[in-house]
């Protein structure tokens, strides 16, 4: 049997974190993969749990070497990716890989994986409703948040080429409709 794959992708303040926590409870064998990154941790961020921090010339040194299943420069300077260790590591424990990636990082690991991958899409209810959660995680300036609703606006045109869209606006409902999406494409 082949390996299986869970794609997640989301806006910013669409609740992808707090649904992936909980479909890793709910579904133990989903292994979180861990993104690398340029940006700066942000204070409760720990390295090798949430990222892998990198400055931008040892991002590009991966690059150049190959060390990445994908990557995006998703603001200018600032790049995430997927790592071939990260994957071939919790393989090689027996998990299935569980990607929260931004947009274009799912889009890409779906066509590297094909039917092998399930890409999700998690998207909020509406950009107001998004705006108002990214203010209250208090994480951001405006600025930033500005940036991101901008982003989320972009992100959201792209939903209909992933292979599931869940609405998050009800935490619950969206958790129950993650959680049995995922295990039907695990169990098939």
């Amino acid at each position: 049997m082949r390996p299986k794959r869970v794609i997640c992708s989301a806006p910013s303040g669409a609740g992808k974190t707090t649904l992936l926590r909980g479909a890793r409870q709910a579904l133990p064998a989903l292994r979180f993969s861990i993104s690398a990154t340029t940006r700066a941790p942000r204070p409760q961020e720990r390295e090798g749990e949430h990222y892998y921090f990198f400055s931008v010339p040892q991002f590009q040194a991966g690059i150049d070497a190959g060390a990445f299943v994908e990557w995006e420069e998703v603001y200018p300077g600032t790049f995430y990716g997927t790592l071939h260790a990260e994957l071939a590591r919790i393989e090689a424990q027996g998990g299935v890989p569980l990607f929260e990636v931004d947009v274009k990082g799912g889009l890409s690991l779906k066509r590297k994986f094909g039917d092998d991958a399930l890409a999700i899409f998690l998207a909020p209810p509406d950009i107001p409703t998004l705006e108002a959660r990214l203010i209250a995680r208090g994480t951001e300036t405006p600025e930033q948040i500005a940036r991101r609703v901008d982003k989320a606006a972009w992100e959201l045109s792209f939903q209909d080429r992933f292979d599931v869209v869940i609405v998050n606006r009800d935490l619950a409902t969206a958790q129950a409709e993650l959680n049995r999406t995922i295990e039907a494409f695990l169990a098939a």
